[in-house]
């Protein structure tokens, strides 16, 4: 009789470890450069006319809110990172916290900050 695995081991939570750490500086640089264009309040519309002024503010606007949407997105990825390493740390990454079963390896290597298997997340959309 086949005992199912009840968490991953060290070597492998230390594989997930450096995955997370690359998504993690990858996040940062994008966050970084989210913000960066966020503080950008060149318009580069000084020596034209004000109807096109006022187009360009208003399609500028509309940017800058996705932007500012996408930053808090970036941030909250982040954030979800961190709280994967911190499982890491805990020694219960990968572990459904719905089933309690061991998430997939192929999962945790798409979505490293998973904390549903796929099979509660089929459950949940139910």
């Amino acid at each position: 009789m086949s005992q199912e695995k009840s968490r991953y081991s060290d070597s492998e939570l230390e594989e997930f470890r450096q995955l997370i750490n690359e998504k993690l500086k990858e996040a940062h640089e994008d966050y970084d450069m989210l913000k960066a264009s966020l503080s950008n309040n060149n318009h580069g519309t000084d020596d034209t006319g004000r109807t096109f002024n006022m187009m360009e503010d208003g399609s500028e606007t509309l940017s800058r809110e996705e932007v500012a949407q996408l930053a808090a997105r970036q941030e909250k990825f982040i954030e979800n990172l961190k709280n994967a390493l911190t499982r890491i740390e805990n020694k219960t990454y990968g572990i459904c916290r719905v089933t309690g079963k061991l998430i997939q390896k192929e999962r945790l290597k798409l979505v490293p900050h998973a904390t549903l298997s796929i099979e509660a997340k089929n459950m949940q959309n139910k």
